[in-house]
């Protein structure tokens, strides 16, 4: 474990740092609550801290309370260090936001018990905050091709629709389908579908900037959101092409798929909502499944 021990006192903090190194930890040291905080808010692979109460400039429980008041840090398991033993002193430290308590002079069994003990506390925070992200990301994403799921991009559009009308800027929509599916899964099979299918999240989401989102909008439909672009055709385009030469490899078989693009945008609709855009990409997607398939309509958006 990585471990900070601050303690004002040379003499004390290199008894403890020599107990700490013999057991394998790696140690960063403080000679004040200062230095102490400000190695807490920078060193987030830090995951015990001992810390002596009384400091100067700041003490052990100033330090504590800061800490504890930034939010969006991981949690550090904090044992207060000092000669203040009786139970109102064990109480008010606790109040102040640490885990636990150790009197001087330390006793390197107890040090190492209480270690042991934080160890274990800071292993089932990681694995709770593990289980959290796991959690968040199962439900926010498509399970089969791991980009953004129907929920997720259409709440981002929610989100960027407002902004857009808040800021007066443009934002486009991109429904992009792929063009006989049905015949894919027909022909070689459900799980060579499943691979097309996340074959063209992989490409889609590899050609469109950091600020876009890709979402699966159900089945083999897929939705593009382009905040603050004049140029959806263009992110189009790039999108259709590199589908279309980006042949697929499944097994012995190879797969050549194509998509078909409608676009709306905010810029030609005068009462636009999440709906509604959605809608004109959707019938402008169809069209240009009338046309043929492997191409793009615009609608209401010019070609630039």
């Amino acid at each position: 474990m990585r471990i900070l021990v601050a303690d004002d006192s040379r003499i004390a903090r290199m008894e403890i740092c020599a107990s700490l190194l013999g057991w394998g930890h790696d140690v960063v040291q403080a000679e004040d609550g200062t230095e102490a905080l400000r190695v807490l808010r920078t060193d987030t692979s830090i995951t015990i801290a001992l810390v002596d109460w009384m400091m100067p400039g700041m003490d052990g429980i100033d330090v504590c309370r800061r800490l504890r008041a930034i939010p969006d840090i991981p949690y550090v398991y904090m044992i207060s260090i000092t000669s203040r033993n009786g139970r109102d002193d064990l109480i008010y430290a606790l109040e102040a936001g640490f885990d636990d308590f150790i009197a001087k002079p330390v006793d390197r069994a107890e040090l190492n018990a209480r270690l042991l003990v934080g160890r274990r506390i800071a292993d089932l925070q990681r694995r709770l905050l593990d289980s959290c992200e796991q959690s968040q990301f199962r439900a926010t994403h498509d399970a089969l091709t791991g980009i953004w799921n129907r929920a997720a991009i259409l709440e981002f559009l929610r989100a960027q629709l407002a902004l857009s009308i808040r800021k007066a800027s443009d934002l486009s929509v991109l429904v992009v389908d792929v063009d006989h599916f049905k015949k894919v899964n027909d022909t070689y099979g459900h799980s060579s579908g499943d691979f097309v299918l996340t074959h063209l999240a992989q490409t889609m989401s590899s050609v469109v900037r950091a600020s876009d989102w890709v979402g699966r909008y159900g089945g083999e439909e897929f939705l593009v959101i382009l905040p603050e672009t004049s140029d959806a055709y263009r992110v189009a385009e790039r999108i259709r092409s590199a589908v279309e030469n980006s042949p697929l490899h499944c097994g012995s078989h190879t797969i050549s798929a194509t998509v078909s693009i409608g676009i709306a945008s905010t810029q030609y609709l005068t009462d636009a909502s999440v709906g509604k855009l959605v809608e004109i990409a959707d019938e402008a997607m169809y069209r240009a499944k009338s046309k043929g398939r492997n191409c793009i309509d615009t609608g209401d958006v010019p070609i630039l």
